[in-house]
């Protein structure tokens, strides 16, 4: 490591950090990273692109009003550039674009600083940024926030996102016509004619290296050792979730095929419109983004031959990176430090008594402090900040540094079904330090279990996922955990039931074998789609015909999916319960084993049941043009329970 002072260059256009260990360069007053010099390579980044197409902030806006996750691209353009904070220490610097109303319909109506830090003795560099909507100003929407880098294709070929999720990857070359065939979603390509053949007939997808917020800490690439001597790392680390929306389970993408990798803000993936940041008439909105840090490592400094080395490296500065949040450095007063930050502990106990007369401890529970909402409503949250631990096995947990300002608790508890929600507003001050005692949780119950299917955990991993179709495999995750991230599953499903639908039967089925992960369309012989009816069989020993049951029916995602509830008619009409239409969260497309979680608890009368056999028939009724194969949804749990006792 080099001891060299932090060093600015200001150079006409570009402007240069440099601290001895690696240069960056951005562009003056643009605030595009156009060079990033380290370990004897004159560029890393990707100098066959433009300049403003290698390290970028970028904004995705629409207008207020309109509906969807798309909207206007706009990479975010610096009009103004500032020192902030230069000595031997660090530099931090900001490029500004600021708002006025002749620019409606043009750029997105904020204020946005983006700031970008050098530490001294350190191997990579921070960024930031502020984003400001004024209360006068146009409401819009905004379906996503990134950072963006490029490296070279010519160096960079070996990708890593977890442990056990890693690999060469293709080139981007491979992804275009005349040697990829695009598949759809268009996202997938079939790699027909790679430059290496190695990849031939695999799928490559960005959406299959996505991962949950509360997963996404580390991630990068690795130079080839033929291209670079010593090979080289380059990493995005994200030391905190708490400015990424959708709270700790939202999935977001990585790095994938570029080769690229990314820190995503704020993303429409596997949530939809209902993530969407909507800025309404008379909103003001202000929020810090990041720091995130951008981490180059060698082989010679960690005195090693083997380059799979820089990713364990990269774990450890990771964990230094947590350790050390929040941050002392930032020099922004929106930027909270640790003194002006406050905790919450307590202990959460899970209260049913139809499975114990004693509260029970909640166990690896999820905890949370998130804006004020309704019970669930932190995943479609957008705006603000929300900061999540897990309780241990006495159900007991610590929230730390959390900034000041007004939230709700919210919890939900691996093994039951439903939402904690304390509709008491927590105001953390700074160096507050709150106990909140014992809370209770009462998961939704009126009585016994009868029957359930699967587990409530918010997702479909304990289902039948079924091997993928051999023309379309993505090698890595062959005889992996997360074989649901191969691409064309939902098709298996008329390959596996070719003349019926599914037919699961109480206590002969087995729902890790006989239950589809995904209750998708069936395609007809011509190309079309239809919906489809699973029948769920099942044996009652008696009924009392004057009470009501109860049905829970939890989805772990839904895709412009209606979903009709009948018991024993299959033409009941109408169905005894329906959904109406939900979700946009299009998991099922985008290899995810979830997207939004639903709860429906549906009155079953006693009347409509019968002493013996008995057969509930879910519909999932929605078949339209021109995505009905992505129609559908995911079953986290689905229980039956006997009347009130």
């Amino acid at each position: 490591m080099s001891s060299r002072p932090v060093q600015l260059w200001i150079k006409g256009n570009h402007v240069v950090m440099d601290n001895g260990i690696l240069q960056v360069y951005l562009s003056n007053p643009g605030g595009f990273v156009t060079r990033i010099q380290y370990n004897g390579i004159d560029n890393i980044l990707e100098d066959l692109n433009e300049d403003f197409n290698r390290g970028y902030w970028d904004i995705v806006w629409s207008e207020s009003g309109s509906t969807g996750t798309t909207g206007t691209f706009e990479r975010i353009v610096g009009t103004n550039f500032k020192v902030i904070v230069e000595n031997e220490e660090q530099v931090e610097i900001s490029f500004t674009r600021m708002w006025d109303p002749s620019l409606k319909g043009k750029l997105s109506a904020v204020n946005i600083d983006k700031r970008y830090v050098m530490l001294r003795n350190s191997s990579g560099f921070y960024s930031y940024g502020i984003f400001e909507h004024l209360k006068e100003w146009p409401a819009f929407n905004i379906p996503q926030i990134r950072i963006v880098f490029k490296l070279r294709k010519d160096k960079f070929h070996y990708m890593a996102v977890a442990d056990d999720r890693q690999r060469f990857m293709p080139l981007p070359d491979d992804r275009l016509p005349r040697r990829g065939e695009e598949l759809v979603p268009p996202e997938a390509v079939l790699l027909v004619n790679p430059v290496e053949p190695e990849f031939k007939g695999e799928v490559d997808d960005k959406y299959q290296y996505s991962s949950e917020n509360k997963d996404i800490k580390v991630h990068g690439w690795i130079s080839s050792e033929s291209e670079i001597d010593p090979p080289m790392g380059f990493w995005v680390i994200i030391p905190t979730n708490e400015f990424l929306t959708g709270g700790p389970v939202k999935q977001n993408l990585t790095s994938h095929v570029g080769p690229i990798s990314l820190a995503m803000f704020l993303s429409a993936h596997y949530a939809g419109e209902d993530i969407v940041l909507k800025l309404k008439p008379n909103e003001p909105w202000k929020k810090v983004l990041g720091p995130t840090f951008f981490y180059l490592n060698n082989n010679t400094l960690l005195d090693s031959e083997d380059p799979l080395e820089l990713w364990e490296d990269a774990k450890l500065q990771m964990t230094e990176e947590v350790q050390n949040w929040p941050y002392d450095f930032p020099a922004s007063e929106d930027f909270q430090k640790s003194s002006q930050r406050g905790s919450v502990s307590g202990t959460l106990l899970v209260r049913d008594r139809c499975l114990s007369n004693d509260d029970i401890f909640a166990q690896g529970a999820y905890i949370g402090l998130a804006p004020p909402g309704d019970a669930g409503s932190w995943q479609r949250e957008s705006k603000g900040y929300q900061f999540w631990t897990r309780a241990n096995d006495e159900g007991n947990f610590a929230i730390d540094n959390i900034r000041s300002g007004d939230y709700n608790l919210y919890a939900w508890v691996p093994g039951f079904i439903g939402e904690f929600w304390n509709n008491v507003v927590i105001t953390i001050t700074p160096g507050c330090e709150i106990n909140v005692g014992d809370i209770v949780f009462e998961p939704p119950r009126d009585g016994p279990t009868l029957w359930e299917i699967g587990i409530p955990d918010r997702s479909a991993t304990e289902f039948y996922v079924p091997d993928p179709n051999p023309k379309y495999i993505n090698k890595l995750y062959v005889n992996h955990p997360d074989k649901f991230r191969q691409f064309g599953l939902w098709e298996r499903y008329a390959e596996l039931y070719p003349h019926e639908d599914l037919i699961y039967v109480d206590g002969v089925s087995d729902y890790t074998k006989d239950w589809f992960f995904a209750h998708v369309t069936r395609k007809n012989d011509d190309g079309s789609y239809k919906g489809t009816t699973w029948q769920i069989k099942f044996n009652l020993d008696e009924v009392n015909t004057s009470v009501i049951y109860k049905l829970r029916l939890a989805l772990a995602s839904a895709n412009v999916s209606e979903l009709q509830v009948r018991v024993n008619d299959q033409k009941q009409d109408p169905p005894l319960f329906t959904t109406g239409v939900i979700g946009k969260d299009n998991a099922i497309a985008r290899h995810g084993i979830h997207g939004l979680y639903w709860l429906f608890s549906i009155d079953v009368p006693g009347l409509l049941l019968k002493e013996m056999d008995n057969t509930i028939y879910l519909t999932q009724t929605i078949a339209t043009e021109p995505l009905a194969l992505f129609h559908g949804v995911m079953y986290d749990y689905i229980r039956l329970e006997a009347p009130k006792s």
